[in-house]
């Protein structure tokens, strides 16, 4: 079978199994974000495999992911994304394509810019949420009242590499697309999205040099956000111009 260049540097890593990340499951953490041509993707990965382990479950080490964005009718989540609001919250269905698992999941942005997340298992209905559902939204919401609906969906494959010792996380994720549900989608194959996530900012890391050493700078950036920018008509989306030149550059290059 051929396997791609990315294929086999993912083989060049000592694996971890899902039950060894307890330590670094960060569900109260710091993020930083980076984008990039995923045609760099290959020699990044290169610099990582004598420091990282890469998770995998079941032989597989790349995971294909489909997430459900949810929102009010006046796009609340949306606008306070691109306004910079803190105490933000983004509302979503994960499902994990190989394995079928599906979770209900909360995302605060604190005003100390820290992220939280909370999360349920729970599998998308386009009809209405169970009583597990309402009840965990009931909890960790603010807000009473709201009315939620499926807005956008997002798909890609990610990558997941750990270091136990200063209990870092890194995602990287690529072939992304997304799909409105006015029946719009966009397609960015060029483009890849890795999130450095750790308990704080504070201390070294060989990640975050990494990167630096190959000029790709920390950006904010939101899959949500931009997704909707793409794919539906939506108010405020001039906020976003400076992403979505960032992302013509990168296409540019990619090319």
């Amino acid at each position: 079978m051929y396997k791609s260049e990315i294929d086999v540097l993912l083989d060049s890593f000592a694996p971890i199994a899902l039950n060894e990340m307890d330590e670094v499951s960060l569900m109260n953490r710091v993020e930083t974000k980076y984008i990039f041509s995923a045609g760099k993707l290959p020699l990044i990965l290169n610099q990582l495999s004598d420091c990282y382990n890469i998770l995998e479950i079941d032989t597989i080490r790349c995971f294909a992911y489909k997430t459900t964005y949810l929102d009010t009718p006046e796009d609340l989540f949306f606008h306070q994304q691109v306004t910079g609001k803190l105490n933000r919250y983004k509302v979503r269905y994960r499902r994990y394509e190989s394995t079928g698992d599906s979770f209900l999941e909360i995302k605060k942005k604190t005003n100390r810019n820290r992220t939280i997340k909370w999360r349920i298992v729970n599998s998308l209905s386009l009809d209405s949420f169970d009583k597990s559902a309402s009840g965990f939204i009931r909890e960790y919401l603010p807000y009473n009242g709201l009315i939620l609906n499926p807005v956008l969906v997002n798909e890609f494959d990610r990558i997941t590499i750990v270091n136990t010792e200063f209990k870092e996380r890194i995602t990287m994720d690529y072939n992304l697309t997304f799909n409105s549900f006015d029946g719009n989608k966009s397609e960015l194959p060029f483009l890849s999205i890795a999130e450095l996530k750790r308990e704080r900012h504070s201390g070294t890391s060989l990640f975050g040099t990494i990167m630096k050493n190959m000029h790709i700078q920390p950006n904010r950036f939101s899959k949500y956000s931009i997704g909707s920018a793409l794919t539906r008509e939506i108010a405020r989306k001039n906020t976003l111009k400076s992403n979505m030149l960032i992302i013509k550059k990168i296409e540019n290059e990619y090319n």
